[in-house]
């Protein structure tokens, strides 16, 4: 099982959000990609915050960017920050970076996300709700929502995150009082419309009254993704 480091990104307030993206697409992407060990590496770009498909409650997250770097296992993912590209990534995220957290995360894939073709990836943050225990939200995610989710028309792709560690900022070890999310969710869709009717079928409506029985928020943002390894 694959482990992945999710950055959640935000621009610094002075630059642009072209300035932020063009930095992290042409300078700092090539020395990502130097880390040993890394499978694949991905940045995707939010180009858009509405909740699209549902009206959920939204949490009060405002990103500019999500980071995807896989791994074989957690060991090779500290050993690849160990070595000399680490110091050289600080560096530069510190230059094009206003805010950055780490989320570990368990990728679990329910529809395989498409290879080629011009999709449409919406990336969601999700926070248990109150009283329910980790283990009850791991569990009604994945063995009860993904299956629903699945039969949902138009989904061209779909994988959970179940959050393993979290560091806020980057570096520090918190728990999910200082960072209260417990997955990321990734769809892909053909359009916009796809996530209308996806949400406003009725396995769509049926989906979203079992998500309120265990999720108390859920952050939508739409991504353009952006693939480096």
């Amino acid at each position: 099982m694959s482990i992945v480091r999710m950055g959640l990104l935000n621009k610094p307030n002075e630059w642009s959000t072209e300035q932020f993206r063009t930095h992290w697409r042409v300078n700092h992407a090539p020395l990502a990609a130097r880390l040993p060990g890394l499978l694949a590496y991905s940045q995707n770009h939010v180009v858009d915050s509405e909740q699209r498909g549902f009206s959920f409650k939204r949490g009060p997250e405002q990103l500019d960017g999500f980071s995807q770097l896989s791994f074989e296992s957690l060991e090779s993912m500290q050993a690849a920050i160990a070595t000399e590209v680490g110091p050289l990534l600080i560096e530069d995220e510190n230059k094009f970076i206003g805010r950055l957290r780490i989320v570990t995360v368990e990728p679990h894939v329910v529809v395989a996300p498409p290879v080629s073709g011009k999709v449409l990836k919406r990336m969601s943050l999700l926070r248990r709700r109150e009283g329910i225990s980790p283990e009850t939200f791991a569990r009604e995610w994945r063995e009860v929502h993904g299956p629903m989710v699945k039969q949902m028309p138009g989904i061209k792709g779909y994988r959970q995150n179940l959050i393993q560690g979290r560091e806020s900022p980057k570096g520090v070890v918190v728990g999910h009082n200082e960072m209260p999310i417990d997955g990321i969710v990734e769809l892909w869709f053909d359009d916009a419309e796809s996530i209308n009717n996806a949400f406003g079928s009725a396995i769509g409506k049926e989906t979203m009254a079992h998500a309120a029985t265990f999720i108390g928020e859920i952050t939508t943002f739409l991504v353009e993704t952006v693939t480096v390894v």
